[in-house]
């Protein structure tokens, strides 16, 4: 199975909101399309119709040679003549020559009907961009982004009939268009070893993300070493170890309890012993607002810098979508105390909040280096902006 597959069928609560959301959206609002074609059916008949007065008096100079024969003696043959006489005035009296255009103008209809589908359309206006807006706000892209996406959405489109497949269209265009700048895989430096910290608050998915990107790095014949620095929390190790052994990956361990910098810098003389490409170091789930936590991730990074000034040289940090606005906090946060120059979003097949993806691209612009729906190795895939804004909007 595909990832943007896997993608479209496991962010089924995200797309489902948006999906439904905006099918509601162009019902709520939509032109009856038969009314409309049944107007201008009737008014094209209206102006047909005009044109027949017209006819009729050009016909009456041909009536007169069968008034010539009123006699009611008259034999069969002129029987038919005497019937378009008493035609023209019937046909003042009552419009029954208007039926005439009309078998011409259903087959226009039922044309017109077949060929552009029986899909309700709405014209974008006022209430209609409001409307959108407001169904982005609760898929959490942010009240900021929302509304420059709906702006983007309607310019030069003010006023136009839109079906919903077109607006999944365009919202998909959009989010992509957004996005595209921070579709960027996790860079890799010649440096050896690569020191990635990996930072992130409790529950957001680190050391599952750890294990992955390690396999993963592996199987493409980069030598990884893992330094557990969760140091507090045995099943982290566990865990690590699992995956470690999974992808034949070595990970270093210390007592629980154990100072996460001192065993960083083992760590970075372990990898650099072994000449690994990469050593990626977890560290321990943290809540953005305890002063003391975070102060525990700013002494990791000042004690590495003594082995090496310049690490780490990437830190990760991992997002669980279901936390949603929460996300940009976490971001600001992380931010001042590990400099994190990218992020790995997890949980998206969990959750509807999958917009709150856009507005973190739209607000800081922050790398994105890669996505994850599910627990095994090959759900976390690197960042497609144009697969994930399909999969979001549900458009084709």
């Amino acid at each position: 199975m595909s990832f943007f597959k896997k993608l479209k069928d496991r962010m089924f609560k995200s797309s489902s909101k948006l999906d439904e959301g905006l099918d509601a959206i162009i019902e709520d609002g939509a032109v009856e399309e038969a009314a409309v074609d049944e107007t201008a059916v009737d008014d094209t008949a209206v102006d047909r119709g005009a044109s027949v007065p017209e006819a009729i008096p050009t016909s009456q100079p041909e009536d007169p040679p069968a008034q010539q024969a009123p006699a009611p003696a008259a034999a069969p043959e002129p029987a038919p003549v005497p019937d378009p006489a008493p035609a023209p005035a019937s046909a003042a009296e009552a419009p029954a020559p208007a039926p005439t255009p009309a078998p011409a103008a259903k087959p226009g209809l039922l044309g017109r009907l077949m060929g552009r589908g029986s899909a309700p359309r709405r014209a974008l206006d006022d209430d209609m961009l409001e409307e959108l807006e407001e169904l982005l706000i609760t898929a959490d892209m942010g009240v900021e982004t929302a509304l420059r996406v709906t702006a983007n959405m309607a310019e030069g489109r003010f006023g136009k009939l839109m079906t919903a497949a077109d607006i999944k269209a365009l919202l998909a265009q959009e989010i992509t268009r957004i996005m595209e700048p921070v579709a960027k895989p996790m860079p890799l430096y010649p440096r050896k070893p690569q020191v990635v910290l990996v930072v992130g608050v409790n529950g957001s998915g680190k050391t599952t993300t750890i294990g992955k990107l390690a396999s993963q790095f592996k199987a493409a014949g980069k030598s990884v070493v893992i330094a557990a620095g969760d140091t507090f929390r045995a099943a982290a190790v566990e865990q690590l170890q699992v995956w470690g052994d999974r992808a034949g990956v070595p990970v270093l361990t210390a007592p629980e309890g154990s100072d996460p910098a001192a065993l960083a810098f083992d760590a970075m003389t372990r990898a650099e012993a072994d000449g690994a490409d990469l050593l990626m170091i977890d560290t321990a789930g943290r809540l953005q607002n305890r002063s003391d936590l975070m102060e525990e991730l700013a002494k990791i990074v000042r004690v590495i810098r003594k082995k090496d000034p310049d690490a780490p040289h990437n830190t990760l940090l991992v997002l669980d979508a279901t936390t949603g606005q929460n996300a940009l906090s976490q971001v600001e946060t992380f931010q001042k105390m590990a400099d994190v120059p990218g992020l790995v979003m997890t949980k998206l097949d969990g959750t509807a909040k999958g917009g709150v993806l856009v507005a973190l691209a739209d607000r800081f612009g922050l790398p994105i280096h890669a996505i994850g729906v599910g627990e095994q190795i090959d759900d976390l895939a690197p960042f497609d902006p144009e697969d994930f804004a399909k999969a979001l909007t549900g458009a084709e």
